[in-house]
């Protein structure tokens, strides 16, 4: 079942004059190349929430295996190709200034799109293309995370809640989270704080389900190993857990080398 949305107009997101042609070519090819992608980021914030804000660039999610082919036909057209991070990024760029990305894995929860990100068909037109956008429970999904000095996306969450909660999956989020169930029962309290009128829209079971599960925790005894999640949320506020306070870490970001290419 397709879900068609309205059409975005993309002169609210304020991109850069010289930046609208390079989005129409890129979701044009995007659309000829055949391969399954979804728009996301602020432009699938928009749709669910009529929130706008300025944006930079384009973010594409796709299968991880369907990365390196989305890839390959951007370089066979002329564009130039970097790969940010094999874990998770990669970016097709015009020149030096307008870019977009593609995502194929949550970057620090090691979470990849799966098939099921496709499962549910929400469709937009985007600078004159129809696109498909990133489903209600899986944007939920690829915003849980981002929890850094400089950038939160927790309203995010609890926007796309408040206005799609009926739409959301709450048990593929929650099997999508079964290791990082303490990070959405976080959110789950925030909506809850921030809508205390709106508490019926978490459904009971999720959070009876949740609380069960922290009562259960409660009971155990404390790890002997000490470990910082931190970083899952934000891989710079959390350094000197690991690097000075002897905490073990669960992600990690290395040296960014250039290779040059081989003749």
């Amino acid at each position: 079942m397709s879900t068609q949305l309205p059409a975005l107009d993309h002169s609210a997101f304020e991109p850069p004059p010289d930046a609208v042609d390079f989005y129409v070519e890129c979701l044009r090819l995007l659309g000829e190349s055949g391969l399954p992608f979804l728009l996301s980021g602020t432009y699938a914030l928009a749709c669910y929430t009529g929130i706008v804000r300025p944006t930079k660039d384009l973010d594409i999610f796709c299968k991880p295996s369907d990365a390196p082919k989305i890839l390959g036909f951007f370089k066979a057209r002329g564009y130039r190709i970097d790969i940010e991070d094999e874990r998770w990024i990669g970016k097709v760029w015009k020149d030096d200034r307008h870019f977009f990305d593609v995502i194929y894995n949550i970057s620090t929860a090691s979470i990849p799109v799966t098939e099921d990100w496709f499962a549910e068909a929400y469709e937009v037109e985007v600078y004159g293309t129809n696109v498909r956008i990133t489903p209600p429970t899986e944007f939920v999904l690829s915003k849980i995370f981002l929890q850094d000095r400089y950038r939160y996306d927790g309203a995010d969450v609890a926007h796309v809640i408040l206005k799609k909660h009926a739409e959301i999956d709450w048990r593929r989020l929650l099997n999508a989270l079964e290791l990082y169930w303490e990070v959405l029962l976080g959110h789950v309290l925030n909506f809850r704080f921030i809508y205390p009128t709106m508490r019926e829209c978490i459904p009971r079971w999720l959070l009876d389900e949740l609380l069960d599960r922290l009562h259960a925790q409660a009971e155990m005894p404390t790890a002997r190993m000490q470990i910082c999640r931190g970083r899952l949320f934000s891989p710079r506020d959390y350094i000197t857990d690991i690097t000075e306070w002897g905490f073990a870490d669960v992600v990690g970001k290395g040296i960014e080398e250039r290779h040059e290419p081989k003749l």
